[in-house]
Formats: structure tokens, sequence, C-alpha cells
């Protein structure tokens, strides 16, 4: 099987190399000396340095869309097919968890791959994203939308989105936060578990506010 051990070796460098300098800053040549591989080597399994961010995001996505839709619907069958915010949340958690416990590189590359996604110039790697998975996050998104406070369509979007943006910044950005909590604080860093947890009531609180209609009307 030297192919697909080669591949699996191409894809392993990546992850490391992305996990530690980004997409942009690590070449194809970095990536296959890493691998102990030939530098055609990435056209040849993935046909181009493209081709193989998408193999490193199936990685990791493909096991993420597991676990959030066997979690979701265990927990669907055990509470009368309702599920609250909160709950929707902690999936969304858990699962994140579940994919770093396997692959400890796994949060990191993919928090850079979604920042990537949303860069100028990158709307192939977003396209692949949300026609790859979009679908598969569905039900977890119909779940929150149906505990949430009452709200456009776009209003939902955006707030979508600041979930998406409050968990990419977060951890991409994960040490340096612990570090500075560390510092202020005195106390050992966080571990992720507990970040992620601390997120969710945050998270829901936003969902659950009122849309207003009128801008800056608080004051």
């Amino acid at each position: 099987m030297p192919h697909l051990d080669t591949s699996k070796s191409i894809v392993r460098a990546a992850e490391v190399l992305f996990a530690e300098n980004g997409f942009a800053e690590t070449t194809v040549r970095q990536i296959t000396a890493k691998a102990g591989v030939n530098l055609a080597a990435v056209n040849y399994h993935f046909g181009s340095k493209k081709g193989l961010v998408q193999a490193v995001a199936e990685k990791f996505l493909v096991p993420l869309c597991d676990h959030v839709e066997h979690a979701l619907a265990e927990r669907l069958s055990a509470s009368d097919f309702r599920v609250t915010l909160e709950e929707a949340l902690e999936i969304l958690m858990r699962s994140l968890l579940m994919v770093n416990r396997d692959n400890d590189q796994a949060l990191a590359v993919f928090m850079r791959l979604l920042d990537l996604a949303y860069m100028k110039n990158q709307e192939e790697l977003r396209d692949f994203l949300v026609e790859s998975y979009g679908q598969r996050f569905q039900g977890l998104i119909r779940m929150v939308r149906e505990d949430a406070a009452p709200m456009e369509d776009d209003e939902f979007f955006w707030r979508l989105h600041f979930l998406l943006g409050s968990i990419t910044f977060t951890l991409s950005n994960y040490q340096t936060i612990s570090a500075l909590e560390k510092r202020e604080f005195h106390r050992d860093d966080a571990a992720v578990e507990e970040v992620l947890h601390r997120m969710i009531p945050v998270l829901a609180a936003g969902f659950q506010a009122r849309a207003d209609k009128t801008f800056f009307c608080r004051i």
C-alpha cells in the first residue's frame, strides 16, 4: 500500500505545518520535506496544494459531522424530539472535543481552515466546505433556530456567523488567551474543555436576545 502510505504521510505532515504556520505560510516543499516524499507527490496524490487543503479539511470535518449527527440523534430520541439551545451548543462543543481527542492538531488546523475560508479569493474553499458539509449541520442549526428568539432569516444568518467567529477566534488564539489569564489571575492554563464550556451560555444568550429593528436603541 505505498500510495496510501505516501498520501497519509503528506496529510499528517500538512496538518502539523498548517497548525504551526498557517496555510498560506506553509509551502509544498516544506510539506514534502517533512513527509519525506518527492516534491511531485502532492500534485500526484492531491492535484495541487488546494486539493491537499481539502483533504486535510475532510479528515477533520467527516468525524466532526459524524459526532454531531450521532449526538443529536441520541439526544432527540431521549427528549421527545426537542433539543434546547444550550443542549445544541453543548453537542457542538462536545463534538469539537471528540475530534480534538482523536487528533490533538485537529482544533488548531480546523480553526485556521475556517479563517482561511473567509479570506479574500477563497471562494473555491468556501464552496467546497458548504457544498460538502453544510447539509450535515442543518439538523443542529434547526434546533438552534427553534429555541432562539424570534428573528428574520437574515438576522439569524448573522448570529450564526457571530457564533462561528467567536469559536474561531477563541480556539485560534487559545494559547495566547490562556497565557494572559495565567498572568492576570496566577492560575494554571485553562483546559480546552473549560473554555468551550464557558462559551455555551454566552453564545446561547446571543441567540436568545431580542432582535431590534432600530439601530442602537438601548440608550
